[in-house]
């Protein structure tokens, strides 16, 4: 089947011979227009010009619901859990160290997004508890809800991000001492349409992705109705097929070069459709480019790599960088598409 290179340049060459014996050789090339997608400029230029204030007031309303867990040890007063989110996400979305962000964070404490200003070390420490990984994953999906009526259709993929630790060793093969650097893997689900995070899973890097489609899958069909879900051949099973089709959704997936279809009568079904359909299979299936869009949406604007050291904190350090996206996603749709964010509307929340 011809790519899109192909259709976008068709080369003709024709050869004539003359009566005289002379050749006369015609070329023709055909130049399609490369599709463009229209922007909203002024709803884009109003999102950017006043994202950091948006930023900041949607971030407060979405930590208002979290609530301060019972203090059960003597001594100074911790920081309450909603400002210690709030400075953690706030310190991502910056891009900058803990240490040249105080200024920001004491600019918010002004106009009163939190109610103290904290150490930069307790940044730190928060960043490190375990028990703010649930509060984030839960915050991340309190701001995709807002566009609940919106998507419909989604797109999973898995990306990696990198750190500062690195793992060495001497090779005695070689002599000399070898060091290769640390990762850690985002699986993440997201709207084709808004590009908003709906679930999302951490994992070290070896971790396989076909695992992690069933957690992604039953996250977002709590509050999303599913129509479709693409994903490439790396989750082209009979389970995640059987998970999808259980909640009324349509699975597009790529097929490896060894697929029969006859792992199940759905996975049979879907392979029939590819086969037959071809065309039309893809049209639904390269919806998947959109969750590529997403990562790089991500990573061009909070930075492809962690600063955090322990494993705990470089968990919660891809979770706030996966919430700042989501707000920033909002703030667009509320000049693009109208919408107004409501957080907590189905339920409080209690953290740690």
């Amino acid at each position: 089947m011809p790519c899109k290179h192909i259709y976008a340049v068709a080369y003709f060459v024709v050869q004539q011979t003359n009566p005289d014996g002379s050749t006369t050789v015609t070329e023709t090339v055909t130049v399609t227009k490369r599709k463009t997608y229209p922007q909203n400029w002024p709803a884009y230029n109003a999102a950017q010009t006043g994202e950091q204030d948006r930023f900041q007031e949607l971030l407060r309303d979405l930590c208002a619901g979290i609530q301060q867990p019972p203090v059960q040890r003597r001594g100074r007063p911790s920081l309450p859990l909603c400002d210690a989110v709030f400075s953690a996400a706030f310190k991502v979305y910056s891009t900058m160290s803990a240490r040249r962000f105080m200024s920001d964070l004491r600019a918010a404490h002004t106009r009163g997004m939190i109610s103290r200003v904290p150490h930069y070390n307790s940044i730190f420490n928060y960043l490190e508890d375990e028990g703010l990984t649930p509060v984030l994953l839960e915050l991340i999906r309190q701001s995709s809800l807002p566009l609940a009526s919106v998507e419909v259709d989604f797109a999973v993929d898995s990306s990696g991000f990198g750190t500062s630790r690195y793992i060495r060793w001497y090779d005695h093969k070689y002599g000399k001492l070898m060091q290769k650097a640390q990762w850690i893997k985002a699986h993440v689900m997201c709207g084709v349409k808004t590009n908003i995070i709906t679930a999302v899973e951490i994992d070290e890097v070896r971790s396989g992705d076909s695992p992690m489609l069933p957690k992604l899958v039953n996250a977002t069909a709590k509050a999303f109705t599913i129509s479709e879900v693409s994903a490439d051949a790396a989750y082209g099973s009979k389970v995640n097929v059987a998970t999808i089709a259980a909640h009324n959704g349509t699975p597009f997936m790529a097929f490896k070069r060894n697929a029969t279809g006859k792992a199940s009568v759905l996975y049979e079904q879907m392979y029939h459709f590819f086969m037959y359909k071809r065309e039309e299979y893809l049209q639904h299936y390269h919806k998947r480019s959109n969750v590529e869009s997403t990562f790089s949406m991500l990573k061009r604007k909070f930075g492809d790599s962690l600063r955090s050291k322990t494993d705990t904190a470089l968990v919660n350090e891809t979770l706030c960088k996966v919430l700042c996206h989501n707000l920033v996603v909002l703030i667009h749709e509320m000049h693009e598409l109208g919408v107004t964010p409501v957080f907590w509307a189905d339920s409080g929340f209690i953290g740690q």
